[in-house]
């Protein structure tokens, strides 16, 4: 087999760099470890940036998306009893956010590059990118028992944290930066309403909580615990009594429950592995970086990884040279760093560290009251929130 770009994962961001060389005329073959009905019930956040929305848009990707996903202009803070709305359309120049779930958006592109026919070989065992620092990289495989071996000019792992493509890069050419927080996340989904038309970040004496919503129907919902939480510790009476006394404002509304159909708990880490290159293998995505989700960051991040990758290969393959190839990683890492500070910051801002003193909770408290009082530092949220720009 012969390609001119194996890609590795067929997530969101392995996918879009699939369409985008695809519109540069570069050939390209997808391999993906899970089935496809698994890589279509995925269920993860699905807060898009302005500039991710205006890509897919561009990409002609995003019909379904611009009919049913959910265009916010702001969002609410909660906190000491108040509500606060941050004007992200005003503040940021025009620009805003668009709920859609991740698993809906991949099964947009899915069906896109089916109707396109090009190949995707889900279900495929034992990936081993080989060569990578040679002109030749190739990706071996196995797929219904029988062995496969991929050529291909270049290797673009975009197979999420626990993929393979990192660990085929040799010790000690990369550097790792990792963080872990002493909080979790417990998250549900459920049957009911939504209690605001923008999502809610709410910080609490008891921790964090943010209310969003997936449909008229269906919300979803977070709040912060420990890190080792059995989510069967928590019943649905227990959940919702907590949930209502962190979101709960002076004067505002009950929060409407409904069964719950999904539970489960999200560790909070930063991880960023650089350089995001190395040979002719090109890292995109939670392969080479994590952030933590209070700032809805993660999908994003690596749209706008594989956006510069695009560009990048598109010049190789159109004789402009190399360039665009080798400043990669250091034109990824500039928007991952600023993207890291901003989630990190959020995460700071919003939750209750165990080993906190009155010192640093009212230094938070005045960062809040400052956000609330001050349309500068409301702005840098806003711009931050709807999406730096891509190099």
């Amino acid at each position: 087999m012969r390609t001119q770009v194996g890609i590795v994962g067929a997530g969101p961001a392995g996918l879009i760099l699939a369409h985008l060389l695809r519109r540069a005329g570069i050939d390209s073959v997808v391999l993906e470890a899970r089935s496809r009905p698994h890589v279509e019930s995925r269920i993860r956040a699905g807060v898009l940036e302005q500039g991710t929305v205006d890509l897919i848009a561009a990409a002609g990707l995003g019909a379904r998306m611009q009919r049913e996903g959910l265009v916010h202009h702001g969002i609410e803070l909660r906190f000491a009893g108040r509500r606060h709305r941050i004007d992200l359309h005003g503040l940021s120049g025009g620009r805003a956010i668009t709920v859609y779930g991740q698993h809906e958006l991949v099964k947009d592109l899915i069906a896109a590059r089916l109707a396109d026919g090009d190949p995707i070989r889900f279900g495929v065992e034992d990936v081993r990118p080989e060569a990578i620092d040679s002109a030749r990289p190739r990706l071996r495989f196995r797929q219904d028992g029988a062995e496969h071996v991929l050529e291909c000019d270049f290797i673009a792992g975009c197979d999420g944290f626990h993929g393979v493509c990192r660990g085929a890069i040799p010790a000690g050419a990369l550097t790792i930066h990792e963080r872990h927080y002493p909080f979790a996340w417990l998250g549900i989904l459920a049957e009911a309403p939504p209690v605001s038309e923008e999502l809610i970040y709410a910080g609490h004496a008891r921790g964090f909580a943010l209310f969003s919503m997936r449909s008229p129907t269906l919300s979803r919902l977070y709040l912060q615990c420990a890190p080792d939480e059995d989510p069967d510790d928590w019943s649905e009476d227990r959940l919702w009594s907590e949930l209502s006394t962190r979101l709960a404002v002076d004067g505002g509304v009950a929060l409407p429950q409904g069964p719950i159909v999904q539970k489960g708990v999200t560790g909070m880490r930063s991880f960023v592995a650089e350089p995001m290159r190395f040979g002719r293998l090109f890292l995109a995505g939670d392969a080479a970086h994590i952030v933590p989700p209070t700032g809805a960051k993660g999908l994003n991040l690596a749209v706008a990884d594989v956006q510069v990758l695009a560009r990048a290969l598109a010049g190789f393959f159109g004789g402009t040279g190399t360039a665009g190839l080798d400043g990669y990683s250091a034109t990824c890492l500039d928007r991952v760093w600023r993207v890291q500070r901003f989630s990190w910051w959020m995460t700071a801002l919003l939750h209750r560290f165990p080993d906190e003193d009155p010192f640093d909770r009212r230094l938070r408290a005045a960062e809040l009251a400052q956000l609330a009082d001050l349309p500068a530092a409301a702005a840098v949220l806003a711009c931050n929130y709807v999406g730096l720009p891509i190099a």
